[in-house]
């Protein structure tokens, strides 16, 4: 197993476009969760680009030592209950009209946000998601 500064840039050498920290993506992360709870206002070409800040976190578990891994856990665990909340599980069948899905172990990516507002909302209802539409309050 590695340091953080290892895996960010073990990482960053496999094509992420810099050697993130644990605590940079687990705060992209926790922005994204926070931007679809008030409802996520960017479009789906945003949205599939900012859910990459979990993808990031789940190559690091695979790499990083055991005490970062306890260390952190938890509050991604929360930021995913969270996320698992303010959306909807539709086996990434909307999200898979617009992008090609990463395996099925990246969960976060077979769910959809609840709220359905902005270019994002609009998006998502064309390719069949259904939810909540502030933007028709």
């Amino acid at each position: 197993m590695a340091s953080e500064t290892e895996v960010g840039k073990l990482l960053h050498q496999r094509g992420w476009r810099t050697a993130f920290t644990v605590a940079e993506r687990v705060h992209a992360w926790a922005a994204l969760v926070g931007a679809i709870e008030r409802g996520y206002g960017d479009d789906i070409y945003e949205y599939t680009n900012d859910l990459y800040c979990r993808n990031w976190l789940h190559e690091a578990w695979l790499l990083l030592d055991e005490h970062i891994i306890q260390l952190w856990t938890p509050q991604i665990q929360a930021l995913d209950d969270r996320y698992k909340a303010v959306t909807i599980d539709d086996d990434g069948q909307a999200l898979d009209q617009f992008y090609r899905l990463p395996g099925p172990d990246l969960w976060w990516w077979r769910r959809h946000p609840r709220i359905l507002t902005g270019d994002l909302g609009r998006s998502l209802r064309s390719a069949g998601a259904i939810g909540a539409d502030p933007d028709r309050a």
